[in-house]
């Protein structure tokens, strides 16, 4: 069997078996792997040469033209995939997904094409989302032709108040130079069905804008294609609502206006910097401890296939939502078919219009697609093999993003399994241990202001651990008495807003074949008798196993919100598997997040049997942060980080890493005595030159001395 390990215990149960792997290992994960610069240029060229669709280029010009806004690989269908993998069947055709912006139509809308096959396409046909639902013009995400549009028009619009800002804050818009106001957007992009009304938080544009807004927000309309007819339609500046550009302007020239004034950004160690500033009371100018691999790296990674002990998976990055994993097998057996990330939300509560309207819904910010430059030595270990990324986005063509994720087996510091088994003598028998040890796959997102550390760990007693730690700028608005409520002070003008974060991952556990049950296991304690004491009473452990037989959620839900709200109001849900629900959420949500075209409700709400069925678990991860004053310059990964655990469970005969050849062994061989000791190893005395060149030695005793 295997579980799902959760915060708060609950399991999903199989039965299995194990068998070998496979000698094409590497040539089957292909079928998974993300679309190639050559493969991703072709699809493009393909849909820019048909006459039908009438396509631009996606950078410049107006926004009511037709372009191309991402290209990335389209999964085979399961059913296909699993007739290649398993009995040696047609490989799937390889596919593009592809999502059209028609903005040059009397009705604009958004629609997404299948294109293949690859890597010469030479056909599209629609790619409808369940329900056939048609997603609207208004919904799209973002573009940088709309920020550059919408960064004129609010440059325009504020220019009656240059005068206000220049003596509050030192810096504008007009003629700025180095001494530059910039914005942050919120969303959702309004109140209700049709709207793109966006709130811009004015900020100074310095090293860590995200900490310096400068308290001035504006509600400004762009729904229109045409940016002439762009407006503002609100402001609020140091706690107060405007209607208006002018009203505020008029106010500030009547000297009726507090103003807020800032002082003087210093020109070094800016609070919001990463300059060192103070002093511990150890030296920190040398390098601390490092990961070493003193005989070689013990993965294989072959294109995007990884193996590692008895771990075997096919990986890939996707634009729209991140890492995606495949085909996970263990000792040959497959475990899951599919675990990926789905959403990362965000909802924020605040006095402000921006702080109280905003709620991130990443996925419709392509946070695959934000995944920049990991550090050698600071985001992975020198040690860890990095690979590069290649994403069609908003973009003319494909975009690598160097050294976008990495692989690293990392040393964990505490062992995987130990015991001293003592005499109680002031010496032992034996003692044993098993070094932890895990190969990490990472990567990362950088949405802005928050940057997610996405991890995904294989142990070699058959565990995979998901992981997020969220670091990076905390989305903060401007301080006033009335915003205490809602977050901390964390700067003298500055208020962390209070905030919950939320991640939704899709399992796809799938072994022993794909027809698979759900079951929970419960414990109670138990009033007994003391079957050796007659008529005493006693307290006992005791377990059931259950499982309903219809869709499944954890806990009932919370008020409802909105729709696309739903996934993450359920810590648990399980439903059957259909081709028509890949994701439960889209990269529309965040602009529609009151009809979207995905709704992760529809999908446990039909009432489906889950009963040896092909079943997917829905696993929502989070945590409430409370913003303080450590959260400057930025959000600390320590305590911030949650997962959940796959975990075998009754799967082998006993803890398959005892395949390990790295334990050590200590026996006395005089007990007890313990003078003289036997020491057993499978692996080299010293592992090289990278740690301390002394072999390895024990003690063991703890006498009176």
């Amino acid at each position: 069997m295997w579980l799902l390990g959760l915060p708060w215990a609950l399991a999903l149960l199989v039965t299995v078996s194990s068998s070998g792997p496979s000698a094409e290992a590497a040539d089957r994960a292909s079928i998974f792997a993300d679309l190639s610069p050559a493969e991703l240029r072709a699809v493009r060229t393909f849909l820019m040469e048909r006459p039908e669709l009438g396509l631009s280029p996606s950078q410049g010009g107006p926004l009511a033209k037709n372009s191309l806004f991402l290209v990335e690989l389209l999964p085979p269908r399961k059913r296909q995939a699993l007739r290649f993998l398993e009995h040696g069947g047609a490989r799937p055709p390889r596919e593009a997904r592809a999502v059209l912006f028609f903005g040059a139509q009397a009705e604009p809308n958004i629609t997404e094409l299948a294109v293949g096959p690859l890597p010469r396409p030479s056909s599209y046909r629609p790619l409808p989302l369940k329900g056939g639902r048609a997603v609207p013009f208004w919904a799209r995400p973002m573009t940088r032709r709309e920020y550059e549009l919408l960064h004129q028009a609010l440059v325009a619009a504020l220019a009656p108040l240059e005068p206000l800002l220049r003596e509050a804050t030192g810096f504008g818009f007009q003629n700025c130079s180095e001494r530059c106001l910039t914005f942050s957007d919120i969303a959702p992009r309004g109140l209700g069905p049709g709207e793109r009304r966006t709130w811009l938080v004015i900020q100074r544009f310095v090293e860590g804008f995200f900490l310096h807004p400068v308290g001035l927000e504006v509600l400004l309309e762009h729904r229109d294609p045409d940016p002439r007819r762009w407006a503002v339609r609100r402001l609020w500046y140091n706690g107060r609502h405007f209607g208006s550009v002018r009203e505020l302007a008029e106010s500030h020239a009547r000297g009726a206006l507090p103003l807020a004034r800032l002082p003087e950004p210093p020109a070094q160690r800016l609070f919001s910097s990463y300059e060192p500033r103070g002093r511990f009371g150890t030296p920190t100018e040398v390098h601390g401890a490092k990961v070493c691999e003193p005989q070689g790296r013990r993965y294989r990674l072959r294109g995007n296939r990884l193996e590692y002990g008895g771990w075997s998976l096919a990986f890939r990055l996707r634009s729209s939502a991140g890492l995606q994993l495949f085909d996970l097998r263990f000792g040959g057996e497959r475990v899951a078919y599919e675990l990926s990330v789905q959403e990362a939300i965000a909802f924020y509560g605040g006095h402000s219009p921006a702080a109280m309207q905003t709620k991130y819904m990443d996925a419709g910010w392509a946070m695959g697609a934000s995944s920049y430059e990991l550090a050698s030595g600071v985001d992975c270990p020198e040690t860890a093999t990095f690979l590069d990324a290649h994403h069609l986005l908003d973009a003319d063509g494909p975009v690598r993003f160097r050294r976008a994720l990495c692989v690293f087996e990392l040393p964990t510091g505490v062992p995987l399994r130990r015991h001293f088994d003592s005499d109680f003598q002031g010496g032992f028998n034996f003692y044993a241990g098993l070094e932890g040890r895990a190969l990490v796959l990472r990567t990362t997102s950088t949405v802005y202001n928050y940057d997610y550390i996405w991890d995904f760990l294989l142990y070699p007693n058959g565990v995979l651990e998901t992981k997020v730690h969220a670091t990076g700028y905390i989305h903060a608005t401007f301080y006033t008495p009335e915003g205490r409520r809602y977050g901390s002070r964390v700067h003298s003008h500055l208020l962390g807003n209070i905030h919950t974060h939320l991640v939704h991952y899709k399992v796809d556990l799938d072994v022993a074949g794909s027809g698979n049950s759900f079951e929970t296991m419960d414990i109670r304690f138990e009033n007994i008798s003391n079957p050796w004491s007659a008529g005493a009473r006693d307290w006992a452990v005791g377990g059931t196993v259950g499982g309903p037989g219809q869709g499944w959620d954890r806990d009932a839900p919370a008020p409802r919100l909105t729709a696309p709200l739903t996934c993450p109001r359920y810590h648990l849900a399980v439903t059957r598997r259909h081709e028509n629900e890949p994701s439960s959420s889209s990269i529309y949500t965040q602009n529609d997040p009151w009809d979207p075209p995905v709704t992760f409700e529809s999908f446990i709400r039909d009432n489906e049997t889950i009963e040896d069925q092909d079943l997917v678990a829905w696993v929502t991860v989070g945590f409430l942060h409370v913003p303080h004053a450590e959260d400057i310059p930025n959000t600390a990964t320590p305590g911030n980080a949650v997962g959940f655990f796959l975990r075998p469970f009754n799967f082998f005969d006993e803890d398959p890493s005892v395949a390990s050849r790295a334990p050590v062994i200590v026996r006395p061989l005089d007990p007890p005595a313990c003078s003289r000791l036997e020491i057993r190893r499978w692996t080299p005395p010293s592992p090289g030159p990278c740690v301390h060149p002394e072999p390895f030695t024990y003690n063991g005793t703890y006498r009176q001395v």
